[in-house]
């Protein structure tokens, strides 16, 4: 005979399992950001790529971002202590976040409101944002490859950038791949395309076309520390540069004057031109194309900054053999960009074409190079949003 104290026991227990099954099921499912709308910002779709506008004040983007991107992607910030076990880092760990707080004094005024009215909306923990916008400084994370294909080369006569984002593969980071388009009151409107809570640029465009992507560089010959904490973190440095600059001579003149954290290439393209600067923490040094195709990976090239033995890198070999094709398209650029995949760690490829403002992007489990490319064009986004 079924007592009223058992039926509840076993109502509990029917209670325990569909939750168990329901959790299982989300867990297996691949995560997804809810389209919504909060103030001025809004997230939504575009062939199945989640673009987020968010426009304003710093305080605004901020709240907006908050609320719209980093409090549905909470399930990050669980993640972060495992991250940092991965990565080896336990012992660090409380020195970076020392240091974080330390450079969060050398944000920009405007991000650093940002980040603030950001973890207040969202719930995510303050330094956990700083140490998310400063780690690339400390340590370095991935690979990366860029190939810029100039007007003479291009099948399109547009500028074409194709770029491979390589990090180590990490629980389902790919799946919180977002497109952020920024439009700041009195600066160049801006997407860029990264992680929640990462408010700097690792790829990015501007409304005047000024296009740029980050790859890592691990050793230089000029006698140059490998970290400066002085200086701007190098992600906040190049949001500036599309939040101000719409040429690449202006990038330069931006990038030279500012106190420098790290060693990088930054790959740089406007609508006429790509160049790589490759930077240490005491010098720059520009490297302009050959033959209207312009080549990046993850070694300086240039003297006095190229390690002797150092910079042999296969795939930028391969993406120099670019130079024997006529001319080149977004679909040709992509299979370069295929032809220099690393596994696993490729979890973002894009083409992004300087003039018409248009990003092709792939994003996923790795290589990403092996799935087909969603077109979003950023014109209307960058001047009005969604209407």
């Amino acid at each position: 005979m079924t007592t009223p104290r058992n039926y509840l026991h076993m109502a509990a227990l029917r209670l325990l399992l569909v939750w168990a099954f329901a959790s299982t099921a989300r867990a297996d499912e691949p995560f997804r950001y809810p389209e919504a709308k909060f103030g001025n910002g809004e997230l939504r779709y575009v062939n199945n790529v989640p673009i987020l506008v968010v426009q304003g004040s710093p305080e605004d983007i901020g709240e907006q971002t908050g609320k719209l991107a980093l409090k549905p992607a909470s399930g990050l910030v669980k993640l972060a202590d495992t991250f940092v076990k991965a990565q080896g880092w336990e012992r660090l760990y409380p020195t970076f976040l020392r240091l974080g707080t330390f450079m969060a004094g050398r944000f920009p005024p405007d991000h650093l409101k940002e980040l603030e009215a950001a973890a207040q909306a969202s719930g995510w923990p303050r330094d956990l944002l700083v140490f998310g916008n400063t780690v690339p400084d400390l340590r370095k994370l991935g690979g990366c490859s860029v190939l810029m294909v100039e007007p003479g080369r291009s099948a399109t006569h547009g500028l074409l950038f194709g770029r491979n984002l390589d990090w180590p593969p990490f629980a389902r980071l790919h799946e919180y791949t977002l497109v952020t388009v920024y439009r700041p009151q009195g600066k160049h409107a801006f997407a860029s395309i990264a992680y929640p809570g990462m408010l700097g640029c690792f790829s990015g465009m501007n409304d005047a076309g000024l296009t740029l992507a980050d790859l890592t560089v691990n050793s230089a010959s000029d006698g140059s520390p490998k970290f400066n904490p002085s200086g701007t973190p190098y992600t906040l440095a190049l949001r500036r540069v599309l939040e101000e600059c719409a040429t690449v001579e202006e990038a330069e003149k931006l990038l030279r004057s500012g106190t420098r954290t790290t060693m990088q290439n930054v790959a740089i393209a406007d609508k006429k031109h790509g160049a790589v600067f490759e930077i240490t923490t005491k010098n720059i040094v520009k490297r302009v194309s050959t033959d209207n195709i312009c080549v990046c990976t993850n070694h300086f090239r240039s003297k006095g900054l190229a390690v002797p033995g150092n910079a042999s890198c296969p795939r930028y070999e391969l993406l120099a053999k670019s130079r024997e094709a006529a001319t080149l398209d977004v679909r040709d650029v992509a299979k370069k960009m295929d032809a220099v995949h690393q596994g696993a760690w490729t979890q973002q490829t894009m083409v992004m074409e300087t003039g018409a403002l248009k990003l092709h992007l792939a994003f996923g489990a790795g290589p990403a190079t092996r799935l087909p490319l969603a077109s979003v064009d950023l014109r209307e986004l960058f001047k009005d949003g969604w209407k």
